[in-house]
């Protein structure tokens, strides 16, 4: 196996599996506000808000996994 086969594999496996993690974390973390939000309307504002930090947090867990993947490649 040629060594540039062997990066581009590692990187594609690194940024796959670091993804799938936050995915699934977004999806249950806007879940659980949209049903919050449906219990109760009134905080709808103050949810809105604080789901948008969590999903700041959680998308730099993939965008980790982006960058470990692209040194993976290019060094």
């Amino acid at each position: 196996m040629d060594i540039e086969v062997a990066k581009t594999l590692g990187m594609a496996i690194a940024v796959g599996l670091g993804v799938i993690g936050p995915g699934i974390g977004l999806g249950i973390l806007v879940g659980k506000a949209l049903e919050a939000i449906g219990r109760n309307p009134d905080a709808a504002g103050q949810i809105t808000s604080t789901m948008f930090i969590g999903i700041a947090v959680t998308d730099a867990l993939a965008i980790f996994a982006l960058v470990i993947g692209f040194i993976i490649k290019f060094t």
